[in-house]
């Protein structure tokens, strides 16, 4: 903010005397706990500073409400105005620090960017530098855990190790780059999450700490340097790239939350003002979710608030269209003090996904192959396609699931090779594969985890309880999923409820894509055999065996069926044969009860005899977004 001549009525507080004084700099910037006491945790507050001819001061920020002054220093007690060059990660928005050391105090002031920072250090020594209790040396990087960054000293007050230059002049001579300035211009990204080291090549992760990204061409795993200069791999799914259009940071945002899972967590909270911010199913936007008691204690709600944007240029973002703001967290921070047309003020910030560690493209960088004495197995959870499948903990830290493969069930050495292709597909609505023992039999296949187990299964096991709302979800997430290996030119090949696995949070995921290319067993493989996957296959696969993302498209169709029908069986009263005849004739399935017509049309579209009539995954994405606001 620019300069300001009109007058203004500062308070009392910290010595400062009620005068009108015309106002030399105001500007929102973010300030560091002085820390007082040497075990207080720092902590960062935004506060709107006002520099006059007599005083620096700092009001709480509280937009519509009167200021409140949370603090006033005197210009004549100030012993140093410097900029703080540092190798510190700085966990708050705001990268460019200078400090202010008064009386017994060193106030550290987080500036937006490099310009406002130099014009407020600029102010601050020319309406210092006469004053007779400067310092002769100062201590350019921070008191941090009881010493001095710079120096290394342990007494807070010692000398500084720096000179001080009162009358340096950056108008002259731009102040130097620090530190900080390097690595904001090369987008340093942020841990979301612990990550522990499992080879020589990886690199750890502390949560909240900040690493240069120095090769993202491997989408998944990307080399980073942390700030003692240590180089490794670590998982992408692991990091958050800081910019303003990141939400990942903040503890309100949830991702990959769809409303009934949001309205689970909001109730289980259960305290007025619970709230997150979620993807809306609309892509690109957002929706506030909170919880409310204010129509009585029987009828305890969550309201959702889609929010808005203006068609400004850029655009401005609101929940109520009196109170408008630059970005979210801007609108988010406004509503948790002011109700502002909501129910409530956002009381209490819900995150779940921050809770559970993401999966990662294999166990570790680069290993697809897995050692299997480091698999500790419990239980088993059943049998598929293949042979048995078991539960077990890797490295005793992480729980899979492996497929125990029957000889002569897969062409093994094909599998193999095709492994590393596998691993490298990876999205949040897959369920990932991680790796594979092959050097013994039989071959071990190893997946992520699925607490809820087989889609079909869960679907008979709760059947009556499933709403239009969570069925439609179901469907969302599997398209996804779908959705991503139709851009990534990979065939499933085998789309069906009995391949789709439910997690936690009830997110649903596909699994055993591409899988059918390696059976062995001719049953399957073969369209007169009774196991040949009829009922959920287009036209042109089983009379000719012809697969593209077309016929997944089909199976999709088919795959929505169940899901609505909780779990029935397509054609359940046709043989194989018979449901050939019949489909080839222009049979299809009838509308379940659940499906409305707008549903149940989405499912015809899916079944065009032509293949190039059917949908695509991206515009099926778009329709089931649709279908879900208006049941909304």
């Amino acid at each position: 903010m620019v300069s300001q001549s009109h007058p203004v009525t500062l308070g009392a507080e910290g010595g400062v005397p009620q005068m009108n004084t015309p106002i030399i700099l105001e500007q929102l910037m973010i300030k560091k706990s002085q820390q007082k006491r040497r075990t207080s945790p720092a902590n960062f507050k935004s506060r709107v500073f006002v520099l006059t001819q007599y005083s620096l001061n700092y009001y709480e920020h509280r937009q519509g409400k009167i200021r409140n002054l949370r603090g006033s220093i005197k210009l004549s007690n100030i012993k140093c105005i410097e900029i703080v060059t540092t190798d510190v990660c700085i966990s708050c928005r705001n990268k460019y620090p200078f400090q202010v050391v008064h009386d017994n105090y060193f106030l550290y002031v987080f500036a937006p960017d490099r310009e406002s920072r130099q014009r407020w250090v600029l102010a601050l020594k020319e309406g210092t530098r006469n004053n007779d209790s400067l310092i002769p040396k100062y201590h350019p990087n921070f008191w941090l855990e009881g010493r001095w960054r710079c120096c290394s000293q342990t007494e807070k007050m010692a000398a500084g190790c720096a000179v001080y230059d009162p009358n340096k002049d950056a108008t002259k001579k731009p102040l130097p780059p620090t530190p900080d300035d390097n690595r904001l211009q090369t987008s340093w990204v942020l841990a979301l999450y612990d990550y522990r080291a499992h080879t020589s090549q990886e690199l750890a992760l502390c949560r909240g700490e900040e690493y240069l990204p120095l090769d993202k061409s491997e989408p998944h795993w990307w080399k980073v340097k942390d700030k003692n200069g240590h180089i490794g791999y670590a998982p992408s799914t692991f990091l958050a790239v800081q910019n303003e259009d990141s939400l990942l940071t903040y503890e309100w945002y949830n991702r990959g939350i769809n409303r009934n899972q949001a309205e689970k967590l909001l109730v289980e909270r259960g305290v007025e003002g619970a709230f997150m911010v979620r993807d809306s199913r609309q892509a690109g936007m957002y929706t506030v979710s909170i919880f409310t008691k204010a129509f009585g204690e029987k009828n305890q709600v969550v309201k959702h608030y889609h929010i808005r944007e203006t068609n400004d240029s850029p655009p401005k973002y609101y929940l109520a269209e009196k109170f408008l703001f630059t970005n979210i967290p801007e609108l988010i921070n406004y509503h948790q003090h002011n109700g502002g047309g909501l129910v409530t003020r956002l009381r209490y910030p819900v995150c779940s996904w921050k809770e559970t560690l993401p999966v990662t493209a294999g166990l570790s960088y680069g290993k697809w192959e897995i050692d299997p004495t480091l698999l500790t197995f419990i239980e088993d959870i059943g049998s598929g396609q293949f042979g048995l499948v078991k539960v077990a903990f890797w490295q005793d830290i992480q729980k899979v699931a492996v497929k125990m493969i029957k000889e002569g069930m897969m062409s093994e050495e094909d599998f193999v090779e095709e492994a590393q292709v596998l691993m490298k597909l990876s999205h949040p609505k897959l369920v990932q594969f991680l790796g594979v023992c092959s050097q013994q039999h039989p071959l071990f296949l190893v997946f992520e985890f699925m607490e809820h187990g087989c889609l079909s299964e869960y679907l008979r096991r709760n059947r009556g309880s499933l709403c239009r709302g969570m069925a439609l979800e179901m469907c969302q997430d599997v398209c996804e999923g779908m959705e991503y290996l139709e851009k990534s030119n990979f065939i499933h090949r085998d789309l069906a409820a009995r391949n789709c696995l439910v997690g936690e949070s009830l997110v649903v995921k596909v699994s055993d894509f591409g899988m059918t290319r390696f059976v062995l067993d001719d049953q399957y493989t073969s369209s007169t055999g009774t196991k040949f996957p009829v009922k959920w296959s287009a036209p042109e696969v089983f009379r000719y065996g012809r697969y593209s993302s077309k016929s997944d498209v089909w199976s999709f169709g088919v795959l929505a069926w169940e899901i609505f029908s909780e779990g029935k069986t397509p054609f359940e009263h046709l043989s194989n044969s018979d449901a050939v005849e019949e489909i080839s004739a222009g049979l299809r399935l009838f509308k379940p009860k659940m499906a409305n017509e707008k549903v149940y049309k989405l499912m015809n579209n899916c079944w065009e005899e032509k293949a190039e009539l059917r949908p695509t995954f991206s515009s099926l994405m778009r329709e089931i977004a649709e279908i879900i606001e208006c049941e909304l």
